[in-house]
């Protein structure tokens, strides 16, 4: 089987039917999971699904939306918490190993890998810029790198890594359908090619959105991309982590506004004028109000920066005072205040919506409160929000790994290391071992462990009468066939260098017994 990487094809292509294709086809589409948009055409009618005009102007505006939240105090507290837990750097200066112990390769096979993965982190330059990339690719949702290599020695694999503003670029799919007859009355769209590629174009994200028509054709292998594998059931494309958080934020943004006014607008005691205008008609009332008005509001204030007393007309309508006109019979002129608000202290609207925002993030509301410190006490301690935290990271951590397993796929295949059909067959089998950072998990295998030992000693008076070893290994210890083989094994080994280093020890303690003896027998000086 032949296959094509940055315009080179390796092997022997696939056999061409007679009617000018490849011979497997199929009537259903390559899903488009992963942010791709699809066009598709052919037969007699075509129809196009977004070539990437207003659905690749609302991700760019989605994603301009996503990095205006992640400046906002409270969710950048969340961020920081999340990729702190996802990347923790060990004393070499790793966030990520390379499990190969479930890939069934040579030794000499598996040590290449190692090295193209450890040239993999050299190229992307992860142990100073990992956290930049990983903090872009959660805010986001996707991340791209322009792979570039030597167009006249590809074996020497991907010379450099660029990344790539992910407003300026977009992912085509090209499916191309014809119509074939099923049986005398019946038709069906098949599909006859499929042609994905990448539409990049150096414009700002106010500017015009990369289209099929516009823009630099890329081919696929020439790009690496990872995203969020969160999908919206409804448009069917990609969206960042945040996305699922606009709406708290939007709203605790208007209630902290609200706030803020109701608190300025009622914090001021006014004042409250009623004036005794008697009998004046209506204009010469107004006037005389008008006039006491200006008196009154008229204000001398200093200016420190220029040392000049000014007179100062510009006040707030929200402390003006109120002024009530009073006809004869009134009770004269009086002067009363109106109490400020009495209810200032109150944020049960913000606390709310701030804590429905971390729940938006799955971030643990224990993490938003100050007062709270850090546990370190037993695993029936631990909350289940933290729980729910670390299995979120691991899963960040697995569909972020996929950049690795894409990069270590080109490497692997332009150096030939190995085929496209032997990358297939391992792939799945291809771990990451992220460095853990969070106390819960080791907390937790040493209570659970101890949990088994404390049942293990109240069944082991049972052993021999009611169950057998066997069965208290596999169902209180859950070890395994290989497992018990291996213990099996070990413990053998052990106990024959326990009497080897027992006899060594007899040995050593009867030859000091000798000597002792030889020096206590009576020399014949002595006699």
């Amino acid at each position: 089987m032949a296959f094509e990487i940055f315009g080179f094809s390796f092997g022997k292509r696939n056999e061409i039917g007679p009617t000018g294709e490849v011979e497997t086809t199929s009537f259903v589409s390559p899903d488009s999971y992963d942010g791709t948009y699809v066009i598709e055409s052919g037969g007699l009618i075509a129809s196009v699904y977004d070539a990437g005009g207003i659905a690749a102007a609302n991700d760019a505006q989605t994603i301009g939306q996503y990095r205006s939240m992640s400046l906002y105090p409270e969710v950048d507290i969340a961020i920081e918490d999340i990729i702190n837990e996802s990347l923790v750097y060990d004393k070499d200066g790793e966030a990520a190993k390379l499990d190969l112990a479930r890939v069934n390769l040579s030794p000499q096979i598996k040590q290449k890998i190692h090295d193209e993965y450890k040239n993999i982190l050299k190229l992307l330059n992860f142990n100073s810029k990992g956290y930049e990339y990983f903090r872009r690719w959660y805010i986001d949702g996707r991340l791209y790198f322009h792979n570039i290599i030597d167009p006249d020695r590809p074996e020497k694999g991907i010379k450099e890594l660029r990344a790539i503003d992910p407003t300026k670029i977009t992912k085509v799919r090209k499916v191309e359908k014809e119509l074939k007859n099923i049986n005398a009355t019946t038709q069906i769209y098949v599909v006859k090619s499929v042609d994905e590629h990448f539409i990049y174009t150096d414009m700002s994200i106010d500017s015009l959105i990369p289209t099929t028509t516009t823009g630099l054709k890329i081919s696929v292998d020439s790009i690496t991309y990872i995203h969020s594998g969160i999908v919206d059931q409804t448009t069917k494309k990609v969206v960042g982590y945040l996305h699922k958080a606009i709406r708290p934020l939007n709203m605790l943004r208007q209630i902290e506004d609200a706030v803020v006014i109701y608190r300025m607008s009622r914090a001021p005691e006014r004042r409250i004028f009623y004036v005794d205008v008697g009998n004046l008609p209506k204009q010469k009332a107004e006037q005389y109000m008008k006039d006491l008005m200006v008196r009154y509001r008229n204000k001398l204030s200093y200016d420190p920066k220029t040392g000049m007393i000014r007179d100062d007309w510009n006040h707030n309508s929200m402390l003006e005072d109120f002024w009530i006109p009073r006809r004869d019979g009134g009770r004269g002129t009086e002067i009363t205040t109106l109490d400020g608000g009495q209810n200032l202290g109150q944020l049960e609207d913000v606390d709310y919506l701030l804590k429905k925002l971390f729940r938006s993030l799955n971030v643990p509301l224990s993490r938003l409160e100050a007062q709270n410190g850090f546990n370190m006490g037993r695993m029936g301690e631990i909350t289940r929000d933290e729980v729910k935290f670390f299995k979120f990271i691991e899963r960040l951590r697995r569909q972020f790994a996929n950049l690795f397993l894409d990069l270590l796929k080109k490497q692997c295949l332009l150096k030939g290391i190995m085929t496209m059909a032997d990358w297939e067959s391992i792939n799945q089998d291809i771990d990451f071992k992220f460095n853990k950072d969070s106390y819960f998990d080791e907390l937790k295998n040493n209570e659970i462990l101890k949990e088994k030992v404390e049942m293990l000693g109240i069944l082991s008076q049972m052993s021999g009468t009611f169950f057998s070893d066997k069965y208290i290994r596999k169902q209180i210890l859950n070890q395994t066939d290989e497992e018990m083989a291996q213990m099996d094994g070990e413990m053998a080994e052990e106990r024959e260098i326990k009497i080897q280093q027992q006899m060594e020890q007899q040995a050593r303690e009867m030859q000091q017994q000798q000597e002792m003896n030889k020096n206590e027998e009576p020399t014949e000086s002595q006699e």
